[in-house]
């Protein structure tokens, strides 16, 4: 696992919503329905919402290609319910959620697990097929908010025709107020997202049984024969229909995302016992209305409501949605932590808006750009419909990413045989690669928009990983060893002066820039000097037992390695304190912090091309302040200007 290197020589650089940082083991502290109640809330927002849209185009789809028979909705309702159970239910609820590290998951925990099970050498190329997950669920956390609140607005002109206007002013509104709202911290909201998303569920599972008896044949779907029949008698139609189907498992990943923040009990108890059966009586519901009411077709989940429940249950699916979209935001915040920890990209600004969890973050920078995007989707695409061919290639590239990264943890990690492991998991990744090829047929339509925004991050991240790599390896050539500076400094010491110094470092077998310059312009030393090293590890979080050590390395210097989980953010000086537990003396008001500020110039023979010199120069301009990435007190900070090539 690569370590976020510390700003003060380079650069000290999580799917998933941040619920704290209890340790896994904690859950016991909490309520087995609690958690579960709260993972309804939080893990099944955005699935939860599938049934405003999915089985609609699903039949737009094959009505496109010809009139809507009985043997079509079956087919599609056989496809839905197989979906949910082999994608969702199999591959992610059973399988995956065993895939944990420490008790957390997500595509950057399975990179984390996959890197760790190859060995040390062998990650560089885990990280970037890491980082194609990670830029895939960007695309899929704009589009989420967008077609979730439209579809649910939609669901107004029901009630009034007259409201068709206002359907994109209401969503841009909604969503504007829920971008804005991100600043303050979710912790109170969230406490009502599982009772809410729990209504919602019964709501869907009511509303859906009411129906089933327009057309009790709807029931045979539940034979995989029907939706295999779908593809034998339809095969026109097929692919459309499958591209459509696999807005049904839309946030599937979630699931696993969410592990460390509910526990794998609870989240499985959660989806078999309530939210799965839900789903399907929906689902079913909305069949049977389409064979009984063909007319019905466009709006089919708001026709299984009386015409007086109209206006409440779109004000339900609201709240619905807005739940759906808060957890795609608030896990773009966390996957971002995670992966500036994991070097794939320069620091960004993190703000905690919880005193009591850690795990509650905004960042600024990631919420304007989602919401500018967000903006740009609903500004566009007008309708759900239209957004729903832009929905699918991020979803299931990043789902196809998750298989393949298993496939490395179940046969490295677990010790599965090759053949074992592939015969368990080819035929999920299979399913990804099917539903990721369907959606490929709206590439022109609205689905190269997910693509071109994980192109663009993946290029981003890949020109971070690649321009550390280069300024470490060619910083290091100049450097002095830090053995070498202090034997020299023993036989020629300088001024001494009262104090701590602390110097922040990369790689804790060099001098420190800031050390060298502080001695060649100031020419004085302090009474204590650290030589501090952050690293991040393949792990979630570090213990405060397991979080600071430190080593004498000569007259008046320690080495001090100070370790942190990929999904915690650093914090020097609570870090430091930990050492006057061990016995080593300091007062905070008596320390400095010296970090090298560097001005980064493009080579004339670069490891990269220009472009991307410039690309990576850019990034770390617009990279966080060191000072407040790590949490020092900025009156104690001295800067040291340094100019290197990359």
């Amino acid at each position: 696992m690569p370590q976020a290197q510390a700003v003060a020589e380079g650069h000290a650089d999580s799917a998933a919503p941040a619920a704290g940082t209890a340790y896994p083991e904690d859950h016991a502290k909490v309520s087995f329905w609690t958690l579960a109640l709260g993972s309804i809330g939080v893990v099944y927002g955005d699935i939860g919402t599938s049934p405003l849209y999915a089985l609609k185009e699903s039949a737009a789809a094959a009505a496109a290609g010809g009139p809507l028979t009985r043997e079509i909705v079956i087919g599609i309702l056989s496809l839905i319910l197989w979906a949910l159970i082999l994608v969702v239910t199999v591959k992610y609820v059973l399988i995956l959620l065993r895939a944990d590290n420490n008790g957390e998951g997500g595509t950057l925990t399975l990179v984390a697990l996959a890197q760790r099970a190859l060995g040390p050498g062998r990650g560089r190329r885990i990280l970037l097929l890491g980082a194609v997950g990670a830029g895939l669920f960007y695309g899929d956390a704009m589009i989420t908010p967008a077609i979730s609140v439209l579809s649910a607005v939609e669901g107004l002109k029901l009630v009034t025709p007259a409201f068709q206007p206002y359907v994109v002013p209401t969503a841009l509104a909604i969503l504007l107020g829920l971008f804005l709202v991100q600043s303050r911290g979710t912790g109170k909201v969230a406490a009502f997202f599982g009772p809410i998303m729990a209504l919602w569920f019964l709501a869907l599972a009511v509303t859906g049984a009411l129906h089933i008896r327009d057309d009790l044949e709807v029931l045979t779907a539940i034979n995989p024969a029907y939706g295999a029949m779908f593809f034998v008698s339809h095969p026109g139609v097929a692919l459309a229909v499958l591209g459509a189907i696999c807005l049904a498992v839309t946030g599937a990943e979630a699931l696993y995302a969410d592990l460390g923040h509910f526990g794998r009990g609870p989240i499985r108890a959660a989806w078999l016992g309530f939210v799965f059966p839900a789903l399907v009586i929906n689902y079913f519901g909305q069949g049977a209305l389409l064979l009984a009411h063909p007319e019905a077709i466009e709006h089919p989940l708001f026709h299984l409501v009386p015409e007086w429940g109209v206006l409440p249950f779109v004000c339900l699916a609201t709240l619905a949605t807005i739940i759906a979209s808060q957890a795609v935001i608030t896990g773009a915040f966390s996957l971002t932590r995670q992966a500036i920890q994991l070097g794939l990209l320069p620091r960004l600004e993190i703000k905690f808006t919880s005193e009591s969890h850690q795990g509650q973050i905004f960042l600024p920078r990631v919420n304007t750009l989602l919401l500018t995007g967000v903006v740009a989707l609903v500004l566009a695409f007008q309708t759900s419909s239209n957004l729903a061919h832009a929905y699918g290639i991020s979803v299931f590239g990043a789902m196809a990413v998750d298989a393949v990264l298993a496939i490395i943890v179940i046969w490295k990690g677990w010790r599965w045989s090759l053949g074992l492991t592939l015969l368990v998991m080819v035929p999920f990744l299979l399913i990804d690669l099917a539903f990721f090829g369907a959606n490929l047929l709206k590439l022109f339509a609205g689905g190269y928009v997910p693509v071109l925004l994980a192109a663009v991050l993946i290029v981003v991240m890949w020109t971070w990983l690649k321009g550390t790599r280069i300024l470490f390896e060619k910083t290091r050539k100049t450097d002095v060893p830090l053995a070498e500076l202090i034997a020299m400094l023993t036989k020629s010491p300088p001024h001494r002066v009262k104090g701590t110094a602390v110097f922040l470092t990369s790689d804790p077998d060099t001098s420190p820039a800031a050390l060298l310059h502080n001695l060649k312009h100031n020419k004085v030393l302090h009474e204590k000097n650290v030589i501090l090293t952050v690293r991040t590890v393949d792990t979630p979080r570090v213990r405060d037992e397991d979080r600071v050590k430190i080593e004498p390395i000569g007259d008046s210097f320690w080495k001090v390695v100070m370790t942190y989980g990929y999904m915690e953010t650093p914090n020097i000086p609570r870090g430091l304190a930990i050492l006057r537990k061990v016995g080593f003396k300091f007062d905070i008001m008596a320390t400095s912090f010296f970090l090298s500020r560097r001005s980064i110039r493009p080579a004339a023979h670069s490891g990269m091309p220009l472009w991307q010199d410039k690309l990576f120069i850019g990034l770390a301009k617009t990279a966080s302040d060191a000072t407040d990435f790590f949490q020092i007190p900025t009156g104690r900070v001295v800067e040291v200007g340094t100019q290197v090539t990359v």
